[in-house]
C-alpha cells in the first residue's frame, strides 16, 4: 500500500494548525525522481524550470506541453511515494478553458496527481474549469517566470503595501477557485507571512522566507549541479558539479593510463583460447593489410557487418 500523501492531506497541512512544513523539490526524469523520493520529500514538482536545467534553454518560455508530458511520464515511471505535480507551461492554459483542461488532463495521463499553473485572479476561470474536471490545481503567485517580460525580468515582487494587499486578494481568489496549495515566489517574508495567514490552504515558498507552510527548491540548485552563482534564496546542500565532473575526470585518466578496465571489470575466459581463434586472428590481420575491397568507401578487407557492436546486449 502506497504512503503517498493525497491532495486532501496536503491541503490540510497548515503549520499554524500544528502540521509539519511541506517539502517539495523539482525533478525532471526517473533518476532525479528516485533521488528526491529517497530523500523523503512530500511532493515532486515536474517544473517548467526543466527548460533550463535539462533542456539548455535560457528561460521557461521555450518548453512545450509535449516536453512536460514527456518528463512527467519519466518521473512517474520511477513510482515515487511523493505526490507528483506537473507544471503547465506557458501558453498551455492561456488560450481558453478547453485548452487548459485538455493540457492538464495530458499531464495527469502521463502520471501526475495534480497540476500547477501561474497567475492570480485572471486565471480563476481556468482554474475553475480544471478543478471542475476533478484535476487538483496548485497555484503560483509572486514572481511568475512565465510572465518575465511583463514583470520586467526576474525581480522581487509585492514590495509596496498596495502590491502586498493585492497579492493577498489574489491568493484568496485562488483558494476560492479550488487551489489546494499556492507557491509564493520571490516576495518579502512579511508579505509571504501575511498571505499564509490569510488563506486556509498551504503556501509553499521559494525565496519567500521561512513563514510559509512549506518550501520548494530546484533539484539542480539544491545539489549544486550548475557552476553558476545561484539565486540568494538557494542553499546548496552539495557541490554536485565539482563532484560529478571530478568523477568523470578520474574515468578519463584511468582509461588513458590503462587502469580501466581492470581484470575485476572484465569478462575473463579462464581456459586458453583454441588454436582456431589464433588462426582466425591471423587471417583478419592479412585482410586488413589487403588493398581496398570491392565494397567501396576505401574499406579494406571483408564486407562490413550490418550489425553495430552496440546492437549486441551483453549479460552476465
Amino acid at each position: 500500500m502506497s504512503d503517498r500523501p493525497t491532495v486532501p492531506q496536503i491541503r490540510a497541512r497548515k503549520v499554524r494548525d500544528g502540521a509539519e512544513p511541506l517539502v517539495m523539490i523539482t525533478a525532471h526524469d526517473a533518476p532525479t525522481a528516485r533521488i528526491a523520493d529517497a530523500g523523503g520529500v512530500d511532493m515532486i514538482l515536474v517544473g517548467d524550470s526543466l527548460a533550463m536545467v535539462a533542456l539548455g534553454y535560457e528561460d521557461t518560455l521555450q518548453v512545450t506541453i509535449d516536453d512536460m508530458v514527456h518528463h512527467t511520464a519519466a518521473v512517474a515511471r520511477a513510482r515515487p511515494e511523493a505526490l507528483v505535480v506537473g507544471d503547465l507551461p506557458w501558453m498551455s492554459y492561456h488560450t481558453g478553458r478547453h485548452d487548459a483542461v485538455r493540457n492538464a488532463a495530458s499531464l495527469i495521463r502521463a502520471g501526475a496527481q495534480a497540476v500547477k499553473l501561474e497567475g492570480g485572479a485572471k486565471r480563476v476561470s481556468v482554474i475553475d474549469a480544471i478543478v471542475d474536471a476533478e484535476i487538483p490545481v496548485m497555484g503560483h503567485l509572486g514572481l511568475t517566470p512565465q510572465s518575465m517580460h511583463a514583470l520586467g525580468g526576474f525581480r522581487v515582487q509585492a514590495k509596496s503595501s498596495d502590491a502586498a494587499m493585492a497579492l493577498v486578494e489574489e491568493a484568496k481568489a485562488l483558494e476560492h477557485a479550488g487551489c489546494f496549495a499556492i507557491v509564493l515566489e520571490a516576495i518579502p517574508d512579511v508579505v509571504a507571512n501575511l498571505v499564509t495567514e490569510s488563506v486556509n490552504v498551504p503556501t509553499i515558498g521559494i525565496g519567500a522566507g521561512s513563514g510559509t507552510d512549506g518550501q520548494v527548491l530546484v533539484f539542480g540548485d539544491l545539489l549544486g549541479l550548475d557552476p553558476a552563482r545561484p539565486p540568494k534564496f538557494v542553499r546548496r546542500y552539495a557541490q554536485g558539479f565539482e563532484l560529478l565532473s571530478g568523477a568523470v575526470g578520474e574515468y578519463v585518466v584511468d582509461v588513458r593510463s590503462g587502469a580501466f578496465p581492470s581484470e575485476a571489470e572484465t569478462y575473463m575466459r579462464r581456459r586458453p583460447p583454441p588454436t582456431r581463434w589464433r588462426s582466425t586472428a591471423a587471417v583478419g590481420s592479412r585482410r586488413l593489410a589487403a588493398p581496398a575491397s570491392r565494397w567501396g568507401c576505401g574499406y579494406r578487407g571483408a564486407r562490413p557487418s550490418r550489425l553495430s557492436p552496440c546492437s549486441v546486449m551483453l549479460t552476465r
